[in-house]
């Protein structure tokens, strides 16, 4: 194994850091596919907490600013972000990929820069790190003792992180590492906590998890079972389309299941009341405008979009408001057997965490889901909407079958948050995938038709 530098988390080196590796990351943060900030210059970076993990592995919070861009209330935009650096004299080859540079000046000069998490040696230590509860400067490790980690799991990065980085160890548990941090518990420990707790097994339970206390309290990391044999929805039904199969008895039972993991959120997080149909109505106009804004085919279709909104204001109010998945589409869930298990509670990583913890109404993880079966049918060509009206039906059906109420009969509710999602797509997609822009727009010719 390559030399690893011994770097020690010296009040002289904390200050002078950014010294070594301030250029580095700014080359580095704009290529990463969870940082926000792609479409603009970091112009401000700064150092917010150092921790060494342990010889060779820093842990770092920095603030970054964007260009200059106000943020709510004139305050200077920017984001927190998690690293896990490695620092060596070489670096093997092995860890190309994992590469930021190597610091030319400052207490790091002359030292390779690598992210720790690409590294077998970094990931096994955070493992132990994670498998005894304890401290480390502002950090704590934190475990449910009624489950316990072995020792000596083989680690590896999945390569398909979004806005996160995971680590699956040994096929039985899987490590989410938070990128982008915002203060407070992060409804991915929070919620799956809160589930467990009413029995639900629908979402694997945290069996161990790391946090911060400076600057502020935020969660960092969440360890939980890993679901070896799952697939997750999305794959299913783009082999169920590739195939020419049905996928409605599927999609009846993830109907029931989401069914289950709402009722058990509503219990969970008692206490939420009705949705001001009004204030939301406003909300979802707000956000229609602004995407128009920023993406000129929408336009010709607002006026037909706003009527599904204005109708919603004077509309049945639909369930009572409580939590809910808030990012709810075929990619969050798994199925393992018969068995359908629902992941990733964390909402929309670019709302704030104030907003994402708020209730809601649960029509809102519905209209996602409904979205996400026509994505899938998009992928195919011929487009096949028959297969995925069947799949909404069936889907609303199942969930019907267990919450007590239908979908379906919530017309007015069901269409304003399914345009709200989709009038979300469209921006998405426009700044990150323009080829896939034509499957929201899609969406919003037919849902800008009163009444649909």
């Amino acid at each position: 194994m390559p030399k690893t530098a011994s770097v020690s988390p010296r009040p002289a080196l904390a200050t002078d850091l950014m010294t070594s590796l301030g250029e580095l990351l700014r080359q580095w943060l704009p290529r990463q596919r969870w940082f926000a900030g792609k479409d603009r210059p970091v112009s401000e970076l700064g150092l917010l907490s150092m921790t060494e993990l342990f010889p060779g592995c820093l842990h770092l919070l920095v603030h970054t600013g964007l260009g200059g861009v106000p943020g709510p209330g004139g305050a200077p935009a920017g984001d927190c972000y998690q690293l896990l650096l490695g620092v060596r004299k070489n670096l093997s080859p092995r860890l190309g990929r994992a590469l930021i540079g190597r610091a030319e000046q400052g207490p790091l000069a002359g030292l390779t820069i690598y992210d720790a998490l690409h590294d077998p040696r970094s990931a096994q230590l955070l493992l132990e790190r994670l498998r005894h509860p304890g401290t480390a400067g502002p950090l704590r490790f934190e475990v449910d003792p009624s489950v316990p980690v072995p020792a000596g799991l083989p680690p590896r990065l999945l390569e398909t992180e979004q806005s996160n980085s995971s680590l699956v160890y040994g096929d039985e548990f899987i490590l989410k590492v938070f990128r982008r941090i915002q203060p407070g518990v992060n409804p991915d420990l929070e919620v799956p906590v809160a589930l467990a707790g009413q029995g639900c097994r629908r979402v694997p339970a945290p069996v161990a998890w790391f946090r911060t206390t400076h600057p502020q309290g935020a969660t960092l990391g969440v360890l939980q079972p890993y679901l070896r044999d799952a697939s997750d929805g999305w794959a299913l039904a783009l082999q169920a389309l590739a195939s020419g199969d049905d996928f409605t008895v599927q999609a009846h039972e993830l109907g029931r299941a989401m069914a289950e993991v709402h009722l058990a959120l509503a219990a969970a997080f008692p206490g939420s009341g009705h949705d001001d149909n009004g204030s939301t109505a406003a909300a979802m106009t707000e956000r229609l405008d602004a995407a128009a804004h920023s993406v000129p085919a929408l336009r010709p279709f607002v006026p037909g979009l706003q009527s599904a909104f204005g109708a919603l204001a004077t509309c049945d109010s639909g369930p009572p408001a409580q939590r809910v998945h808030g990012d709810l589409h075929l990619g969050q869930v798994l199925r393992a057997g018969r068995e359908w298990f629902v992941i990733d509670f964390e909402g929309e990583p670019s709302r704030p965490l104030a907003e994402r913890c708020t209730a809601q109404s649960p029509v809102r993880d519905i209209a996602g889901m409904l979205r996400s079966f026509d994505y899938a049918a998009r992928q195919r060509r011929p487009w096949r909407p028959e297969w995925a009206r069947r799949c909404r039906e069936a889907f609303c059906g199942g969930y019907a079958a267990l919450a007590g109420w239908d979908p379906r009969k919530k017309h007015g509710l069901l269409r304003a948050y399914e345009t709200d999602r989709a009038v979300y797509e469209v921006l998405y997609e426009a700044r990150h995938r323009p080829d896939w822009l034509p499957v929201p727009m899609a969406a919003i010719e037919r849902l800008a038709v009163r009444g649909d």
